[in-house]
């Protein structure tokens, strides 16, 4: 059984405009999952259905073999066990310092203070901004907006983390220092799904991927295979890697 899943997903954007086209799609436990395809193809709408912040059309989403509870308690629980980082961590810090920031999905399960603050400094340390905890959010570099916006997802300690293009806009170290540290989140039981337009890191990093063009899968398969086959990739509107 999968661990999380779309079915027959469909979302129409108000106005008309398609965005998702039937995707049926399966997340299992421990695999890492890179959605690939151009922009507009779908990607970041699917990641948005996948933790309930969208509602499709038509069609359903699976947790653990279980149709969503849309009430605002099954949402609650849906979002403590599939957690979501935006592209733009901008859209996602809010709060006056990165400490207040973490913490405040932790609160907002119900934690008492002592085990919110716990959760805060392990979030924060795993993420190597511990130091950061007092900053102003609006001081922050892009990079570290970036590690402040994870860490206030895994401090809610989800099963599943949704990541939108993680190493878009980052040097080459802090993409590689930030890949290291989801290595270590998933070897603590999460499961990483992530969108890219990276198709060599995600060659490298994913196990598994999925092709996105004009709203639709186009290919699924093993990362090491799929990202490889270049007349796969061109229907995709990507280049492939080089074997």
């Amino acid at each position: 059984m999968s661990l999380l899943a779309a079915e027959a997903l469909t979302y129409v954007y108000p106005g008309g405009v398609p965005a998702l086209d039937a995707i049926d799609l399966e997340i299992a436990r421990g695999r890492r999952l890179a959605v690939l395809g151009p922009n507009g193809a779908g990607k970041t709408t699917l990641l948005l259905h996948l933790n309930g912040t969208l509602r499709p059309t038509t069609g359903r989403i699976l947790l653990e073999g279980a149709a969503v509870d849309w009430s605002r308690a099954g949402l609650s629980a849906w979002r403590r066990r599939v957690g979501l980082v935006l592209q733009d961590a901008d859209d996602q810090l809010f709060a006056p310092t990165v400490f207040e920031d973490v913490s405040f999905g932790p609160l907002n399960l119900g934690l008492g203070e002592a085990e919110a603050k716990a959760r805060v400094e392990e979030a924060l340390t795993a993420l190597g901004i511990a130091d950061l905890a007092g900053r102003a959010t609006h001081m922050l570099s892009f990079g570290q907006k970036k590690r402040a916006a994870i860490a206030g997802a895994i401090a809610m300690r989800p099963e599943i983390l949704l990541l939108d293009e993680p190493t878009a806009g980052l040097d080459a170290r802090s993409a590689r220092r930030l890949l290291a540290t989801l290595e270590e989140l998933e070897a603590r039981g999460t499961t990483l799904v992530f969108t890219t337009h990276d198709v060599a890191m995600a060659h490298r990093f994913a196990h598994d991927a999925v092709l996105f063009a004009d709203g639709r899968i186009v290919a699924r398969g093993p990362a090491s295979e799929l990202l490889v086959d270049a007349e796969v990739m061109d229907r995709a509107g990507l280049d492939a890697v080089e074997g």
